[in-house]
């Protein structure tokens, strides 16, 4: 008895620390890569008030002051820059570092992929529902994936459609398919749903799931 008291409750801990933990380490990780943008400018403010008053950089320089301030530097940055990404004038400026960016050749890659996909995941779709669900790994199990992009299929005219299927719990990660529009399943679940099924391990999921669709192989 006191033994399986003490697996119960040994169990029941990991179990209430496995989400904590997780939560913490992702904000631990998304804090940290914020703070380490604003830190070069916090390191050369510190460097220059040392020159004026020693003791009073010496004072501020602390590991938890300085993340702080970078932190909280670069949360102001990223405000200002989505309040003039919403203005004309900040429009305009944007443009004309993407129109610099599109001339460096690797840089353009990266940078233009990773923008259009940002923004086909943030506009409505249309002919298709943006979250559906496909065969994957294998016949038989569904994957969660987003509808990137409706192609042609050349000699048959097939519709197929570029599929994106994420990785648990790290989204950012995952795996490119191409499918025919009739072997998707569509969902009507929302991408802040479809997120949180993924991030969650499937834990936070409205209480249905569509069904599979009769296939018509026949079809184009």
């Amino acid at each position: 008895m006191p033994r399986l008291r003490l697996r119960r409750y040994l169990l029941t801990g990991l179990l209430t620390f496995i989400p904590l933990w997780v939560t913490w380490t992702v904000f631990k990780f998304v804090l940290g890569f914020l703070a380490g943008i604003g830190a070069p400018l916090v390191a050369a403010a510190l460097g220059v008030l040392a020159l004026v008053a020693p003791d009073t950089a010496s004072a501020l320089g602390s590991a938890w002051f300085t993340s702080l301030l970078a932190l909280l530097i670069t949360l102001l940055a990223l405000y200002l820059l989505g309040f003039l990404a919403s203005r004309m004038i900040g429009q305009r400026l944007l443009d004309a570092f993407d129109a610099l960016l599109q001339r460096i050749p690797l840089v353009q890659t990266i940078y233009g992929g990773t923008k259009k996909l940002m923004t086909v995941l943030q506009q409505k779709p249309s002919g298709v529902q943006r979250v559906v669900l496909v065969d994957f790994p294998h016949a038989g199990t569904k994957a969660m994936g987003f509808v990137t992009r409706l192609m042609t299929e050349d000699g048959t005219g097939r519709e197929m459609a570029a599929v994106f299927v994420p990785t648990t719990p790290n989204p950012t990660g995952g795996f490119l398919l191409t499918l025919p529009v009739t072997a998707l399943t569509p969902t009507d679940w929302t991408m802040d749903q479809a997120m949180a099924f993924i991030i969650s391990g499937g834990a936070v999921s409205p209480d249905t799931l569509p069904a599979a669709l009769p296939r018509d192989e026949n079809r184009a």
